[in-house]
């Protein structure tokens, strides 16, 4: 390949210096490569919907594009580009760095590999959710690693009724709700205790999130179920109110007698990867276990 899209994250890269590396080894070699910024956190300074980048400016032919930052910046790229099935390549300037695999002392040796077609594709799955709303309509987005229900408010537990194609499964007293791809499973679900699972597998992992129960486990599924998360009312039966983020990032706000269907998308990210190290490996140095 040579033809170049990179996505920088410039609070991770400081006056662009690891950016303008990549571009000025990649032009060297005869390579086309087109660079996108965006400056500081929030939205867009347009207010579009993007994060990044716009679809749409992507040059067509674009073979790879490299994102430059941490696994969140991998993310809102993989969001932003989900339509035009490009691979992506990320570039690690940030701390774990599951989804961005490439260390800054790898990027020549990396770079090369792709110029060589030395490298292989691996396609994530993506959930799709749904949130239903009794006052509001409803609202669609997808996520590459959770889709989160979560208390507003004060710190008051939350009823949440879990159901897994239309049957009832459980009823967590909880802060939150996590439904998480494998990929997503070593994100904030690992945090809240749960699996850790690899990232080619099809399977979804319902996760609560402080329960108020002694027995609350992480709950694996098949990739082809259909998981619904109604939102219930607080310890004194009251309404309460709630939100549901899509990989941390889009909000929606919900309240009790609402509900959000969770299913896997049709659509898939393809990620890039260079090294020959095991997923396996890659925990043991990224977890430090022996």
């Amino acid at each position: 390949m040579n033809r170049f899209y990179i996505i920088t994250n410039s609070e991770k890269d400081k006056e662009l210096k690891t950016t303008g590396e990549i571009y000025e080894y990649l032009k060297a070699r005869g390579c086309e490569c087109i660079v996108r910024e965006y400056q500081g956190k929030g939205e867009p300074p347009d207010g579009s919907h993007f994060k990044y980048t716009d679809e749409s400016w992507i040059p067509e032919g674009t073979e790879c594009i490299l994102v430059l930052g941490g696994d969140g910046t991998m993310i809102q790229a993989a969001r932003d580009t989900v339509n035009r099935k490009i691979p992506l390549l990320g570039i690690n300037l940030g701390t774990l760095g599951f989804l961005a695999e490439i260390e800054k002392s790898g990027i020549p040796d990396a770079l090369d590999s792709l110029l060589l077609d030395n490298y292989t594709i691996e396609p994530r799955m993506l959930l799709e959710g749904c949130v239903h709303r009794r006052n509001g309509g409803p609202a669609q987005n997808i996520a590459l690693n959770d889709i989160v229900v979560n208390r507003a408010g004060t710190l008051r537990i939350i009823d949440y009724e879990i159901s897994v194609n239309g049957e009832f499964l459980n009823r967590y007293s909880a802060d939150g709700i996590i439904v998480s791809t494998p990929t997503g499973s070593t994100g904030y679900s690992l945090s809240a205790g749960g699996p850790i699972i690899s990232p080619m597998a099809s399977m979804i992992v319902v996760t609560p999130v402080c329960p108020h129960t002694l027995t609350a486990r992480s709950i694996v599924l098949s990739g082809g179920d259909r998981v619904t998360v109604h939102i219930g009312s607080g310890r004194r039966n009251d309404k309460e109110q709630a939100f549901v983020t899509f990989d941390g990032d889009v909000l929606v706000p919900v309240e009790t007698g609402d509900c959000v269907d969770i299913r896997r998308s049709e659509k898939t990210v393809n990620i890039l990867k260079i090294s020959k190290i095991s997923f396996l490996e890659v925990l043991r140095n990224k977890m430090r276990a022996n």
